[in-house]
């Protein structure tokens, strides 16, 4: 099974359904991959707007 990304809320993962926001309506075609270990003192999870620790693309498509 290949990963795939949640259209609303970036996360990566090898479900059908988002386990984060519960969607699912998934992609495979993105690119950019951020990992978030601590979101409370992260700049870049503050600015994409990511409030749990895991992986995310940048870009989906």
């Amino acid at each position: 099974m290949s990963e795939q990304v949640c259209r609303e809320c970036h996360r990566i993962t090898l479900n059908q359904v988002c386990p984060v926001c519960g969607s699912s309506n998934l992609s495979t075609d993105w690119s950019g991959l951020v990992i978030i270990i601590d979101p409370k003192k992260s700049k870049i999870a503050e600015k994409i707007g990511i409030e749990m620790p895991d992986k995310y693309a940048l870009k989906v498509r």
